[in-house]
């Protein structure tokens, strides 16, 4: 018969068996890359990639190459193409001179023809639209269109009450930057509230403004004693600030 502390040791060793979780198997290793050549798709999506970060675009960019282009005659893990300059703006028709790299390793310059579409939501007006009517999202629907051949509409990101409709938009008609504006904060013959400070002097004053302004711009208020005109820019509703 066994003794109680043999009991006991034996029930112990089979607790620590059960804590002690097994060893743990070694992790398969993923399969290795295989060299591939360059696909005609992969230029064209490395390609788009580069120029949405170089013009920091918004939007779904596609593009369409115009000449037949022979691939490198080689594969490779790491293909890039590198843009060696590029045009001032995007546009619908773009000439990309690049160098394409293997691994690394330059396989010559070729020049790219392409063809290049701009997808993005813009906004449409959905009823007649009044001039002076404050921006409302709800006048208006959303349609998607190449802004890269409508350079002037407004894209549907853009829009909310601190703006007001410039001038009389038809029903159906896609929002220009010239139908919209800024909410001008100060209007011509308002008395407005002037402050000035510099270091730790500060003044403050009322003047009239002589023009029209919206948040940031520059407007000419008289000073209501001296009768004089000065310079000031619109900070809020009826607050202008004068910089130094």
């Amino acid at each position: 018969m066994r003794s109680l502390s043999a009991i006991s040791f034996v029930a112990f060793a089979g607790l620590l068996a059960w804590a002690v979780p097994a060893p743990a198997t070694e992790p398969e290793h993923a399969p290795s890359a295989t060299p591939a050549p360059f696909a005609q798709e992969d230029l064209v999506a490395a390609l788009a990639r580069d120029l949405t970060a170089h013009y920091n675009l918004e939007g779904d960019l596609q593009l369409e190459l115009l000449r037949t282009w022979n691939p490198p005659d080689r594969v490779a893990l790491n293909w890039q193409v590198q843009v060696l300059e590029y045009p001032t703006l995007p546009s619908g028709s773009l000439l990309l001179h690049c160098h394409v790299l293997a691994d690394g390793v330059s396989t010559g310059e070729t020049t790219f023809v392409l063809r290049a579409c701009l997808w993005r939501d813009v906004w449409a007006a959905r009823q007649p639209l009044t001039n002076g009517e404050p921006f409302d999202p709800s006048m208006l629907d959303t349609r998607r269109i190449d802004l890269l051949r409508e350079r002037d509409v407004v894209p549907a990101s853009v829009g909310d009450r601190t703006f007001i409709f410039t001038r009389s938009v038809q029903a159906g008609r896609l929002l220009t930057w010239r139908d919209i504006g800024r909410r001008p904060l100060v209007r011509k013959g308002d008395v407005v509230d002037v402050s000035a400070s510099e270091g730790m002097l500060s003044i403050t004053m009322k003047a009239l403004a002589m023009q029209n302004g919206s948040q940031g711009e520059a407007v000419t208020v008289r000073n209501l004693e001296s009768r004089k005109d000065f310079t000031a820019f619109v900070v809020d509703e009826n607050r202008v600030q004068i910089r130094f």
